[in-house]
């Protein structure tokens, strides 16, 4: 039902930025929420943000409040994840993910960005 394709990920010193993007496809963009996951070598993936249909609400793990910051253009069918003082610690694959637990059910995931902050 829907498809996501994440970008963005890369090598960046500690302190640096990154902005992930997550292009979907397939049903309507703005009928659903979106998220963004990560998941570190060896440790099981974590939540790390999301962000209501509308954009109105948004949520975050506290290890990242205050430095990231997600967002969506429903006209360009894409969730952003702005990256700021990066942590070695934040190394890990980025996984986005549509969900919707109404009548219509959805949990679709992308393939996955890494990203890798040095010290």
């Amino acid at each position: 039902q829907v498809q996501l394709v994440e970008s963005g990920g890369g090598l960046v010193q500690a302190g640096g930025s990154l902005r992930l993007s997550c292009a979907a496809s397939g049903r309507t963009f703005s009928s659903y929420d979106m998220g963004w996951y990560r998941q570190a070598p060896g440790k099981e993936r974590e939540f790390v943000a999301a962000i209501s249909w509308s954009g109105v609400c948004t949520c975050y793990v506290d290890s990242v409040k205050g430095r990231f910051t997600i967002s969506r253009d429903n006209d360009k069918n894409s969730v952003y994840l702005q990256m700021n003082s990066l942590k070695p610690e934040d190394t890990a694959i980025y996984y986005c993910n549509a969900r919707d637990l109404g009548p219509k059910l959805l949990d679709a995931w992308g393939q996955g960005t890494l990203v890798t902050v040095s010290s």
